[in-house]
This record gives C-alpha cells, sequence and structure tokens, in this order.
C-alpha cells in the first residue's frame, strides 16, 4: 500500500506511520508539501478545512506529477473553543483514491484564557518560546506539549493518535 502524507514534517510523518503500523503490514509512506489555505494558526473550523485543503492540494500534485498513492493524509494543528475552554487540538483527515473521507481528532490540551489572544495573532510555538527557555530541547524535539506534560506525550504522539482516529472507518469494512 502507498500512503502520501501532506507534509514534509518528519514528526507528523513518523505520527502517520506509527498510526500505519498498527493494522497495516507493508506500506510505503512518502510526504509531500501541500498548503493549508488557512490562517497559520487555525482557529474553530479553519482546523478541520485546513487538513482538508491539504488532502485536495496534495491529491492534486500528485495528479500532476503521476503519482499513485493508495491513501492520502494530513494533519493541522489549531486552537478551538469547546465547551466554552479555549484548547489545542490535531485534526487528522484521510481520504482514499475513491474519495472516501474520514476525520480523527488528538486529545486536546487547555490553553489559558490569558494567552488565547496572543496564541491567535501568531502561533502556539512563538507564545510558547516567549513563556519557556528557547534552549530547552524538549519543545524542539517533541513539541509543546512535550513540555506541557512534562515529557509524557509529544508531537508524535498526539499525530499518532489523530491517525489512528481517522483509521477507524477504514480497519472496519461494515463502516464504509
Amino acid at each position: 500500500m502507498k500512503v502520501i502524507v501532506a507534509t514534509k514534517n518528519p514528526g507528523k510523518i513518523e505520527g502517520a506511520r506509527r498510526a500505519l503500523a498498527h493494522y497495516f503490514g507493508d506500506f510505503e509512506i512518502e510526504g509531500f508539501h501541500a498548503e493549508s489555505n488557512v490562517p497559520d494558526q487555525p482557529v474553530n473550523q479553519d482546523i478541520y478545512l485546513g487538513a482538508k485543503n491539504r488532502i485536495k492540494n496534495v491529491k492534486a500534485y500528485c495528479r500532476e506529477n503521476n503519482i499513485n498513492a493508495d491513501l492520502f493524509m494530513s494533519i493541522e494543528s489549531g486552537i478551538q473553543n469547546l465547551f466554552g475552554e479555549w484548547q489545542i487540538t490535531n485534526v487528522a483527515v484521510i481520504e482514499d483514491t475513491k474519495g472516501f473521507s474520514s476525520c480523527g481528532l488528538s486529545q486536546s490540551f487547555p490553553v489559558p484564557e490569558r494567552l488565547v489572544d496572543d496564541i491567535i495573532k501568531t502561533d502556539l510555538g512563538t507564545v510558547m518560546n516567549n513563556i519557556y527557555s528557547k534552549d530547552d530541547e524538549r519543545g524542539k524535539k517533541g513539541g509543546g506539549i512535550q513540555l506541557l506534560t512534562k515529557d509524557k506525550v509529544s508531537r508524535i504522539d498526539i499525530t499518532e493518535s489523530a491517525f489512528v482516529m481517522a483509521l477507524v472507518k477504514y480497519i472496519n469494512e461494515e463502516w464504509k
């Protein structure tokens, strides 16, 4: 099985690889850059829209370059107001060549109200750099979530989780 991930980010590709490895024994995975066509810090519905746009854009790129694949995967991280609380979450979208699509979410983490405007104006990484030491290697290696969870959860972990949730429809044929 050939899988295209709509990113060149090694951590996101690794999260997709880990998710696929739970269910598929033999697959090839490759990443290509694809625009999200949403702001750098997506808010609410733009998180999902960004992930869908990445799929659309990477599929177009593959068509134009005669690249064949069985599955296309994308992920977008953003800030959402859920139940009256701001949270950072990841939305994963998977689509096959027939257009069958599935969406999954990662676990989310809360954002203090006092940081929300700054995150929306810039992005989570910028705000994290202003709070934590720029010399802290955990943020570079495992993302802001690794800092916030005191090394218990990494960016790759939440990416894997979102992709696993999006795979639910694919691994349960009766849902197709």
